[in-house]
């Protein structure tokens, strides 16, 4: 697959089909929906109005990273959920996973944003439908009747695995010969495009259920550095032909200025960028796409289109990696080693959030704007349309490729059932202590990750996308765990207690995502971490800090507030052990340790006027199973021996700047 995979990459570098000058949606647009009506709510069946806005700002969960049926891959694995059914999914409806089974989630979310990939958008489900033009074509004809029911068994993955390596490359060469109608794939994609905006309208439920119009932009280095972004449009009334892809331009700058000059259009957008961890060292390096030194200009446009930045999710967390953060005990979670698709190592130094926030306040030291002052997100990146962001109840997001244990590499296989289930060299198996496992590039690494938290008055498009603006986000592993996160020069040293505590918080300082400017003494923070209702008990309530001064950064961990009575210690800054534990046989957890909600008002004790910082919140739960051991335990068999067996599920705050 990676040698198939450069062929695929050195052809997108060539290409520069389907790059017309980009128009307007046209208002007659024939969305040819797909997809039915939309799932009625509680409040619908009562008639009850839709919650009064909250000027203090509520806590709205929601993945803003979900795959359809029109994305090529997706559709690959076996998926054929329409943007309608994700929509209907996040609303707590059960919709059927491509291995067969029904999936559903215990908490429903409160926002959702289908982003299907904008490269050959729908091509792959027109080339599966026989009655279509493009079916026609002979690079289609690997992908006929393809998601058929009696065609989704472990046999028909090498053919997928194969298509997989073929159809795009196929199809651009098809283009650029001659062969293939640009005409016809266009159409194709302005349709897609067009049903996907239908889907975001008619689900979109102001003050209840908000959905965004969204696209995944899948822009990748030459050596296969991962620069995704995924593209978020306020509203919906005015809206492009269609959407901007790396068939337009391989260069993220690009993106940038098409956004740039849609909004001079009249059509706000942002941008979010994701998996860092296997960008290779590229997402957040020191120059610009050229090579050339980092300006004021390359910054300012870079906030002004992606200020925020996906820190979890499926194929791991970006917040910071062991080598680079040797002094966080917490660092090595979920962490995927990857180069996204391939099994090829991603170079650690570029790739984490915490060094990209170190690097942004180095380069203000030497004159230059910060680039990586962005606040945090998490989302699924799931490609059946449904977020897995359950331990207990993790599906994986690849559809047929990873749905069961066995192809997700946390179960034992045999060897000729592992060919099948592997998703990137099917002569790739791993032996661990005498046993055989899969080893898809990573699978058994990916993570039940994660959800975006935002703070805001409403439950609207509009008021969501201001608190993404304002970075007033945070963003979980999964639980609904909620964090606040403000800072002033002058809060009062009780204010913790005050039943105005976030009305005075919000008159006095600034919330997460904010700056604040910097005087002789400490700013006073004020950090507020509470658990999931339906999750495990907090352990920890930290803040991390990273620092500029003399042209060094360095960074460190405090643990401001502990569970059950415990203090930190004032030489380490560390909570003792709370003593929870986990009971590997049942996955069952230690009960009455830990707290429902962990809050402090915090100086730093290190505080230096003369440097530039950052400072976010991470709080932890106390430890539970990972979703490998809980497929082990129903499988009957030891955990996976090479894999962490437990895990502490977090929530970042995004952060607030001192300069």
């Amino acid at each position: 697959m990676t040698k198939r995979l450069a062929v695929v990459l050195s052809l997108l570098a060539l290409i520069s089909a389907c790059t017309e000058e980009v128009g307007l949606l046209d208002e007659d647009t024939n969305f040819g929906g797909r997809g039915g009506e939309p799932l009625k709510t509680v409040m619908d069946i009562l008639d009850r109005a839709p919650p009064l806005a909250n000027p203090l700002r509520n806590a709205y969960f929601g993945d803003l990273h979900v795959h359809t049926e029109y994305s090529f891959d997706a559709y690959n694995f076996g998926t054929t959920a329409t943007p309608y059914d994700a929509y209907r999914f996040a609303q707590g409806q059960a919709i059927e996973h491509p291995a067969g089974y029904q999936i559903q989630m215990a908490t429903p979310l409160d926002f959702y944003a289908v982003t299907d990939h904008a490269m050959f958008l729908g091509l792959a489900l027109e080339a599966g439908d026989t009655t279509t033009p493009f079916s026609q074509y002979e690079v289609s004809k690997s992908l006929h009747n393809l998601n058929a029911d009696d065609n989704k068994g472990v046999w028909s993955l090498t053919a997928r695995l194969s298509n997989f390596a073929s159809f795009i490359p196929g199809t651009l060469a098809g283009i650029r010969a001659g062969h293939i109608s640009e005409e016809v794939v266009i159409d194709v994609t302005r349709r897609a495009w067009a049903d996907i905006i239908n889907a975001a309208e008619q689900f979109n439920d102001p003050g209840r259920f908000t959905t965004f119009v969204a696209y995944e932009y899948t822009s990748s280095t030459d050596d296969v550095g991962n620069l995704h972004r995924n593209v978020f449009f306020r509203g919906a009334d005015k809206l492009p032909a269609v959407p901007f892809s790396r068939l337009n331009s391989q260069n993220p700058e690009g993106l940038w200025d098409w956004m740039d000059t849609l909004r001079e259009q009249g059509i706000e957008s942002l941008a979010i960028p994701h998996n860092s961890n296997g960008s290779n060292g590229q997402m957040f390096k020191l120059e610009d796409w050229a090579g050339d030194p980092m300006d004021n200009a390359y910054a300012e446009q870079r906030m002004r289109n992606e200020p925020l930045v996906e820190i979890t999710q499926v194929k791991g967390t970006s917040d910071t990696h062991p080598l680079l953060s040797p002094n966080d005990e917490w660092a090595d979670f979920e962490i995927y080693k990857f180069r996204v698709g391939t099994s090829i190592h991603s170079e650690e130094k570029g790739s984490y959030v915490r060094e990209a926030l170190r690097n942004g306040l180095m380069l203000e030291s030497q004159g230059v704007e910060n680039p990586y002052q962005f606040g945090f997100a998490a989302a699924s990146d799931t490609h059946v349309a449904g977020t897995s962001d359950d331990e207990e109840t993790f599906f994986s997001k690849a559809g047929l490729l990873d749905g069961v244990p066995e192809r997700r590499g946390s179960v034992p296989v045999d060897r000729i059932y592992g060919i099948f289930a592997n998703f990137v060299a099917p002569d790739t198996l791993t032996e661990v202590e005498g046993r055989t496992y899969t080893y898809g590039g990573g699978f058994e690494s990916w993570s039940a990750s994660g959800v975006t938290g935002v703070w805001a008055e409403e439950n609207t498009r509009d008021a969501l996308y201001e608190a993404f603006r304002r970075k007033e986000t945070f963003a979980t592993s999964g639980p609904r765990m909620r964090v606040r996160f403000f800072a002033s020069n002058d809060y009062a040293a009780d204010i913790i207690n005050s039943d105005t505590m976030i009305e005075d918080a919000y008159a006095g300082g600034v919330p997460m995502g904010g700056e604040l400017a910097k005087t002789g003494d400490a700013p006073i923070f004020i950090a507020w971490a509470s658990a999931d209702p339906r999750g495990t008990a907090l352990q920890r309530l930290q803040i991390i800090k990273g620092w500029e001064k003399d042209g060094e950064t360095q960074e460190r961990v405090y643990d401001i507030a502990c569970s059950d009575g415990l203090i930190p210690d004032p030489d380490t800054h560390r909570c003792p052990g709370n003593g929870a534990q986990v009971n590997l046989a049942d996955c069952s957890i230690t009960q009455g340790l830990g707290a429902s909600e962990l809050k402090a008002v915090w100086q730093d004790p290190d505080y230096d006027p003369e440097s530039r910082a950052f400072y976010y919140v991470r709080a932890l739960e106390n430890p539970t199973c990972r979703w490998s051991t809980w497929d082990a335990i129903r499988a009957g068999v030891e955990p996976r021996p090479d894999l962490h067996t437990t895990l502490q599920e977090r929530v970042w705050s995004s952060p607030i700047w001192v300069r």
